[in-house]
């Protein structure tokens, strides 16, 4: 019997502006950076923050998305609070930032800059 494995789909899905983004920020990012690392540290006023910073070592618990660009990673403790959803670069004429379109959060601050799932 012969078992053939097939490969899993990344947990949430970056756009080609994402993607471009990424690339962007690791031809600017400091030597021992490896990637760019997305968590949902406890913030604001609905209780969870986006935010992406640069990583230097990967985390066996991370998962890590190979963009054209370079390594995307998760937070391992994130994840759940993350499948499925999708990550977009957006600029506009007042603002440019990573958008999420996430279908776990149940609802967001005013300002938009934390959620709650």
């Amino acid at each position: 019997m012969t078992t053939t494995t097939r490969a899993r789909p990344a947990a949430l899905t970056l756009t080609a502006s994402a993607e471009a983004r990424i690339a962007h920020l690791m031809s600017q990012a400091p030597a021992d950076a490896i990637g760019v690392k997305l968590s949902t540290p406890r913030r604001g006023c609905s209780g969870l923050a986006y935010s992406v910073d640069y990583v230097t070592e990967a985390d066996p618990f991370d998962e890590k998305i190979e963009t054209p660009g370079g390594a995307f990673y998760v937070d391992g403790g994130s994840i759940l609070y993350l499948i499925g959803s999708t990550v977009e670069w957006v600029e506009d004429d007042f603002t440019a930032g990573f958008v999420f379109a996430n279908p776990n959060a149940k609802g967001s601050c005013g300002c938009g800059e934390s959620f709650t799932v």
